[in-house]
């Protein structure tokens, strides 16, 4: 679930299961050379997302600047500083798409939910990324909403599609 915080936007919920968890897996690991990107990604599958408290947790054990677990997190597209919703709306923005108004789709997006790219809504229930090429081009513009595929989306759809979810 992601809640509303003054500083990131988001609350850190996380387990003492799930802390347990990866403080194993880092026990295992971090003597390891190029221990930190497996270890980032047993994170994030154990709690979705990177939030600050975790990357700290891991800098702290693993003995290295936190500046470098950031670093890392930031760089690589596949790690996510924010939890994803429910439900993970997706909208293409490879060329076919965009020339053809996913752009549109996007801001109509951030309009209905209330949030930017990157970012969850306060009850967890969508998320809102941007996309490269999903391969469904001859549907340009496409949305996703977890597997789902919209297909030649203008933004007056956008409220009839998130409907669906609610």
């Amino acid at each position: 679930m992601c809640a509303s915080s003054t500083t990131t936007g988001v609350s850190f919920s996380g387990t003492a299961e799930q802390k347990e968890k990866l403080l194993a897996f880092i026990a295992g690991k971090k003597d390891e050379p190029g221990a930190l990107m497996p270890i980032l990604q047993e994170a994030q599958a154990i709690y979705g997302y990177l939030p600050i408290e975790v990357q700290s947790m891991i800098a702290k054990e693993m003995d290295v600047p936190l500046e470098k677990v950031y670093g890392v997190s930031t760089f690589y597209s596949q790690f996510s500083l924010y939890p994803k919703g429910q439900y993970k709306v997706s909208v293409c923005l490879g060329t076919a798409c965009y020339v053809k108004g996913s752009g549109q789709v996007l801001e109509e997006l951030q309009k209905q939910l209330g949030i930017e790219t990157g970012q969850c809504t306060s009850d967890g229930k969508f998320s809102l990324d941007a996309c490269r090429c999903v391969g469904a081009c001859g549907l340009a513009p496409v949305m996703l909403v977890n597997d789902d595929v919209y297909g030649r989306m203008t933004p007056d759809q956008v409220k009839g599609v998130l409907a669906k979810y609610e």
